[in-house]
Order: C-alpha cells, then structure tokens, then sequence
C-alpha cells in the first residue's frame, strides 16, 4: 500500500464517483482509478465501495477507512510540513482551516488578499469538520478558520461571511425534480438523509426547520460529509437539505431545488482565537468586507 493509493481513495470517497474523482481532481483515467482502488481492495481483503449506477457507495468498511486514511495523510502533511519548518525557521507559517468543500470559493479570494505577504510567511491549509477547526483554533494549530459558529468555546470570536440557504438536494429522476420550488410537506414520505452530528450547527438548524414546518420526518439515514450525503440520496432515492454550496459539488445524477417560503440559513463565519496577535490575521480581518465581496461576486 502506497500514499497515493489512500489520496485516490479519498479523492473517490469525496468525489462520490470514480469519473469525476478522475477527470477533475486526480486528473487520470478512470479505468487507472479503478484499478488503483481494487488493488487498494485487494490487498485489506475489503470492500471499499460499492458501485451503482449513479456513482459509488462506500460501504461500512469503506467509511471506517476512510476516517483513517484521512488521517494518515493529515499527519503525512504535518510531518511535511514540520520538516519545512526546520528548513526554513525564520519564515513564520499562517494556518487557514477550511470546512471542507468552501475551499473553492473562498480560499483564492482569501490568498489573494494575503498576496504581498505571501513571500514572507509559509501558508498552510486545513481541510476539516467545523467542530475540529473550531478546536485546531482554540489550541493555537490554527490561524484563522472558515467554519460554523461552534459552541461551547469563548475563547473564540466569529465574524459573519454569509448567510447561507439550505436547498433540497434528491435524484435528478425523482418526481419532486419536476417541481420549480419544494414546500416542507413535500418532504413527508420521502427516504430522508439528514446530516450527522459531524456538522452539529447544521444539523440543529435543520432540526430546527422541519419542528418550526410542523411535520414528521424520521431520517432514514445519516451522512459524515456532502460526498456520502450525495452518494446516499442518488443510491437510495431519497432527499435531503444542505447549504447552498454543495451545487458546486452535485454529480449528474443529483439536483437541487429551493425550498418555498421562508427558507432556513446557516452562518458561514470567520473564526480565530480572541488572544491571537498574529498581523496577517489582522490583515485579513481589516479587509474583511473586500473578502466577502470578492468571493459574492464568484456566485453571481
């Protein structure tokens, strides 16, 4: 077993198809990929993931492998990066964490802005759920974060980026993609795939809505992250609700609709530690508003 054969499983895992994980992130061929994972299969004795017709499953093995493989590679970078910073000692290093799939958005705009430093400090990125960002900031491991408003942690202090609406996200065959708009009602009946309490603030704000709307759902299924939240609606023809951001990451056989009336919201902030004296922090947090206009203007 080799690094790249747990980056290309995580790369699949989050892609939620071996065509998109192939074309547009590891930049091969999907017969390759495919290869690359039953070899990865063959040699744990596993299966990974199991392959539908709209995209690919990761079975219970596959998702407890995962975890591992992510963190594997998130100590390999740490290692990396720990032997750049011995190389290289007077340079300091300024750490932006990321919830995983804003990165699209909002990291270019946030470097860009960082660019006449960039020469002078070491920039690294973190991928991660919103509560482990929130802690990498409370223990100093983190700069500067762009999470949800955790809880519990006021040592913290958060900085509102945009308020963003939650969508129906189901099959692109499913009878409700028919319709311009989806009303709560709509959603009784339905297989329902909620998120985890990987997600806590998002998950409370869906729990939230579906009490306020005045129905009964019993979520049928849980998903970690927006890779199995999507593999799970197209396998299972069920529906969900998620953050507007995930259209970035829908494959083909998934759509989206907005929600009719009043829809729910969930704060994407920008997170860091009160006691931080760290100057680019300052920075970027002086040009604040130029931030979030630069990175609206990508959705427009």
């Amino acid at each position: 077993m080799e690094l790249r054969h747990l980056r290309y499983f995580v790369a699949v895992a989050d892609a939620g198809s071996l065509t998109v994980a192939a074309q547009q992130r590891l930049h091969t061929s999907q017969p390759s990929l495919s290869r690359q994972i039953r070899d990865l299969e063959s040699e744990l004795g596993v299966q990974l993931l199991a392959r539908r017709a709209r995209g690919i499953e990761l079975t219970p093995a596959g998702r407890t492998f995962l975890d591992h493989a992510r963190l594997v590679l998130s100590q390999v970078d740490a290692a990396s990066e720990a032997a750049r910073r011995v190389a290289h000692p007077s340079k300091p290093c300024f750490t932006i964490g990321f919830l995983t799939g804003h990165e699209l958005r909002w990291m270019p705009e946030a470097l860009r802005i960082l660019r006449d430093e960039l020469p002078n400090i070491d920039v690294m990125v973190s991928s991660q759920y919103s509560p482990q960002l929130a802690e990498g900031l409370w223990k100093g491991k983190i700069d500067v974060a762009f999470l949800r408003r955790e809880r519990g942690m006021p040592e913290l202090a958060y900085r509102v980026l945009v308020k963003e609406p939650l969508m129906v996200v189901l099959p692109s065959d499913h009878r409700l993609a028919a319709l311009k708009a989806i009303s709560p009602k709509d959603l009784v009946g339905e297989t329902f795939v909620i998120v985890s309490n990987t997600a806590p603030v998002l998950r409370a704000v869906i729990d939230k809505y579906l009490k306020r709307s005045g129905i009964d759902i019993t979520p049928a299924h849980e998903a970690d992250h927006l890779a199995m939240g999507m593999s799970l609606i197209a396998s299972t023809g069920g529906v969900g609700l998620l953050p507007a951001y995930a259209q970035n990451f829908l494959p083909s056989s998934v759509t989206s609709r907005p929600l009719k009336g009043d829809a729910p919201t969930v704060d994407l902030v920008l997170g860091y530690k009160k006691s931080n004296q760290s100057p680019i922090l300052k920075l970027l947090l002086s040009k604040l508003d130029e931030l979030v206009a630069r990175a609206s203007s990508k959705t427009r």
